[in-house]
């Protein structure tokens, strides 16, 4: 796993973990790689600086135990409100929109959505909620 430091086109700079320089690039490409301050999916590498290893046996502090607890709290509660939640994929903005509709049955969905789509949903009324924290899609889990 390599880390980068990216920025979007508004200037906002964050850290993204990926399997490799060639997985960044192409997710950059698939527009999957998008800032979590506003969204937008003009990302490219920010200037990093050199991650030198401590001097002697010094060893880099953990995050606070805090931390820790509220993200696993977090994700907890996020695994506890998709329990009942089907997974639609790409497919979550049509079906969303058709369940407010009332074309389709109304149940708990989650998928993925681009930004421009779900804005769509939000003007148009349509109840979305981004989740707080990434989910493996079903057919990428091992």
């Amino acid at each position: 796993m390599i880390v980068f430091d990216l920025r979007c086109a508004s200037g906002h700079v964050f850290e993204a973990w990926f399997g490799s320089s060639s997985a960044f690039e192409e997710q950059r490409e698939r527009a999957l790689v998008a800032c979590p301050m506003c969204g937008d999916t003009a990302v490219v590498k920010a200037v990093m600086a050199p991650n030198v290893a401590p001097k002697g046996n010094a060893r880099t502090p953990s995050p606070p135990a805090e931390v820790k607890a509220a993200l696993q709290a977090l994700a907890a509660a996020q695994r506890k409100v998709l329990e009942g939640s089907r997974w639609v994929g790409g497919e979550f903005a049509t079906q969303a929109r058709a369940m407010h509709a009332g074309d389709q049955p109304h149940e708990t969905i989650h998928g993925q959505a681009t930004l421009a789509e779900a804005k769509a949903l939000v003007d148009e009324g349509v109840p979305v909620a981004p989740l707080p924290l990434p989910i493996v899609p079903p057919e990428k889990a091992n």
